[in-house]
């Protein structure tokens, strides 16, 4: 079970081949790799992402194992960069897996949700008319309860 929080860039598909290939045992490998995306009609210069060393390492290594018991998971690994980051660019990654598919599935859009509501990480869009924190949405709070 690996979770990195960086500042450097990733390769997706790299990080998949290793992880794939480290996975004896496994019937089913699932990843999700996030991108920054852009806004519509006010484009994004950069997402910058904050985080408190330590304790966001802390708070993802626990959901992680959280998600190891329920979904008797094989492997897992969690990447999120933090830092500057443009549209485009990954910026999070995380990959499950299971003897079963439906482990590995269940289990990504487990941690997917936490990372995208939960996971201590403080995030500002900035565009050429200024700069803005990103609020928490309703429908990411509203996808934990089906958890």
């Amino acid at each position: 079970m690996v979770v990195r929080v960086q500042a450097e860039g990733f390769d997706a598909g790299g990080e998949l081949n290793r992880f794939t290939a480290a996975c004896d045992g496994a019937g089913a490998v699932v990843s999700f790799t996030g991108i920054v995306r852009n806004r519509a009609g006010a484009p994004l210069r950069e997402m910058m992402i904050e985080h408190y060393p330590g304790m966001t390492e802390k708070a993802i290594a626990g959901i992680e194992a959280e998600a190891v018991d329920r979904w008797s998971l094989g492997r897992s690994l969690v990447i999120h960069r933090y830092g500057a980051l443009a549209p485009g660019e990954t910026i999070m990654m995380v990959a499950t897996a299971a003897r079963h598919r439906a482990d590995a599935f269940q289990a990504a859009e487990f941690l997917m949700d936490y990372l995208k509501s939960r996971a201590p990480f403080w995030k500002k869009e900035i565009g050429r008319d200024g700069a803005e924190w990103v609020a928490a949405r309703d429908e990411d709070e509203a996808a934990l309860g089906r958890w």
